[in-house]
């Protein structure tokens, strides 16, 4: 059996990706909390990892390299729903097989672990700059327990402004 190490802080979406990749014959091990990911990775040794890029407190950059020492014959994709060039290339440059944006559908998972390459499909994945920001503000409210006005505060926006941003979800793309 494949196994699949996926490390996500998102309780709920670590659990529900278990499930999706557990169909397709992965015996998966989640981790939530970053200060257990080598433990876990060093006594699972997993053929595949999926990794967060933002994770709790940390980016999830940190923990290439940490993970490819442990299990240098793994295949990592890094997952982020704030997706960069910049990103892209540095999480390559430390060791990262793969890089995909959130939401990513199944198959383009599937294919990024076993299958082809998926960044040959970055660019139909990658967000469009208003679903980006929506996605970011809703990271940093996410942060801040749902509170507006420090949202507004660590985005530099006003308060209002972020109410309106709010109001207004972008499509998918």
């Amino acid at each position: 059996m494949k196994k699949l190490l996926i490390i996500e802080d998102d309780i709920a979406f670590s659990n529900t990706l278990s499930r999706r990749m557990g169909k397709y014959g992965f015996d998966c091990k989640v981790v939530n909390d970053e200060h257990d990911i080598l433990m876990v990775c060093a006594s699972f040794l997993p053929q595949y990892i999926l990794l967060d890029m933002k994770l709790t407190t940390q980016s999830g950059l940190h923990f290439i390299e940490p993970l490819k020492a442990v299990c240098p014959d793994s295949k990592l994709v890094l997952l982020t729903g704030f997706a960069s060039i910049a990103t892209a290339v540095e999480a390559v440059k430390l060791g990262a097989d793969d890089y995909l944006t959130k939401p990513a559908d199944t198959k383009v998972i599937l294919q990024a672990l076993i299958g082809k390459s998926a960044v040959t499909q970055l660019p139909d994945t990658v967000m469009s700059p208003e679903r980006l920001e929506w996605e970011h503000i809703q990271q940093v409210l996410k942060h801040n327990e749902g509170n507006v006005s420090q949202t507004a505060r660590q985005l530099n926006m006003h308060r209002r402004t972020l109410q309106r941003k709010l109001q207004k979800k972008p499509a998918q793309r």
